[in-house]
């Protein structure tokens, strides 16, 4: 068998491989973001034609509450997991839903999908949005936030600021992330786009660690805008988004007196010294008994003259007189000469008034008593 040689064909020409571009010189933007108006192909029967090779099962327990509302919807559950041939089964006895292949399905991921449904309704997602799950597009996040918080009191109050006054933090935090979020219990049930999901688990997640959810939504609102501007799509947005700083103020209460922890030393502590050791040390050891007799009834006889001293300067004390304030004498008005007449006529005033009564007038002088004579005789 003969073999031709690559370059003889090519004539002078060097046959060359096809040269790769390295995947670290592309742009990473354009490797982790999706072309606009790009959907992925639904998954047919003709990408599968033979079927599944075993048969896959998965069951969830529901609580007692759920029981009435899953017998009441189960009908359209069937109908909605038979169009991808799934088989469900609802146990009231024991409480459980189990979703298993048949021959006929196809999609191997479909077994997941029904799982993931059957678990929405147990943690009280209505049907009309479980079953929303079956899409391609749409995902789900069940997050468990029961073990976050030891306290219940404190647990519950975070839930209730995560839910908001009348669910308006969690409508908000729907229409900005596109997922439904549904809390019950111990958990946080989201149902939406991967994106979506993310954002919700990142919101839940602090909320439970004490970070108020509106400094989240605050960011979300902020990048929602900034998404929208073509400039600004492939820039870093760091700059535009606000940084809260967490103060974490701890109600312990100090003690006022802190011990201080002392330095470590290898060495042991220094035994206290002993009698027989401070008299060496003062030259008592040495003495006769009579001498020491002696010291003794000297310091006896100090500490006698130091108590009756002691006890002549309080007794002293009461005799001595205590320090008096300095009289300053103060310096009297100018005196102001009286108007008597005026006075007079003040007193005689006060004399004609009594309480309560209007006042009298005053008598007619002889001056206006010729005055009205005068007018009379004018008339």
């Amino acid at each position: 068998m003969k073999t031709t040689d690559v370059t003889s064909s090519l004539g002078e020409q060097q046959w060359r491989p096809p040269r790769k571009v390295p995947v670290s010189n592309m742009a990473d933007a354009e490797l982790l973001t999706v072309p606009e108006g790009w959907k992925e192909p639904g998954f047919t029967k003709d990408d599968n034609p033979r079927g599944l090779l075993e048969e896959s099962s998965f069951a969830t327990l529901f609580p007692k509450y759920r029981e009435a509302y899953l017998k009441e919807c189960w009908p359209l559950v069937e109908k909605a997991l038979g169009e991808t041939h799934i088989k469900g089964t609802l146990d009231l006895i024991e409480g459980s839903v189990t979703v298993s292949t048949t021959k006929k399905t196809f999609d191997p991921y479909a077994i997941v999908r029904a799982r993931d449904l059957i678990k929405l309704l147990a943690r009280s997602v209505p049907f009309e949005q479980a079953v929303r799950i079956l899409q391609d597009d749409v995902a789900c996040d069940i997050i468990k936030v029961g073990t976050v918080v030891r306290n219940r009191e404190r647990f519950v109050k975070r839930r209730q600021r995560l839910i908001g006054p009348k669910g308006s933090t969690l409508k908000a935090l729907e229409l900005l992330t596109n997922c439904y979020v549904m809390v019950q219990g111990n958990t946080v049930s989201a149902l939406g786009p991967f994106s979506g999901l993310k954002e919700v688990r990142k919101v839940v997640m602090d909320t439970m660690k004490n970070i108020h959810p509106i400094y989240n939504i605050k960011a979300l609102m902020i990048k929602q805008e900034l998404s929208r501007d073509a400039e600004l799509k492939n820039q870093s947005w760091e700059r535009f988004l606000p940084r809260f700083r967490q103060k974490n103020v701890s109600k312990r209460r100090e003690p006022q007196k802190k011990s201080k922890k002392k330095e470590y030393t290898p060495f042991p502590p220094q035994p206290p010294e002993s009698k027989v050791d401070r008299e060496l040390a003062s030259g008592e050891f040495f003495l006769q008994e009579t001498e020491k007799k002696r010291m003794k009834l000297q310091e006896v006889k100090a500490k006698q003259a130091e108590q009756v001293s002691k006890r002549q300067e309080e007794r002293k004390k009461a005799f001595i007189p205590p320090k008096e304030k300095v009289f300053v004498q103060k310096s009297l008005p100018k005196e102001e000469k009286l108007d008597i007449e005026a006075l007079k006529v003040k007193v005689k005033k006060a004399k004609t008034k009594k309480l309560g009564a209007p006042p009298i007038p005053a008598p007619p002088t002889p001056l206006d008593k010729k005055k009205k004579k005068k007018k009379r005789g004018e008339l």
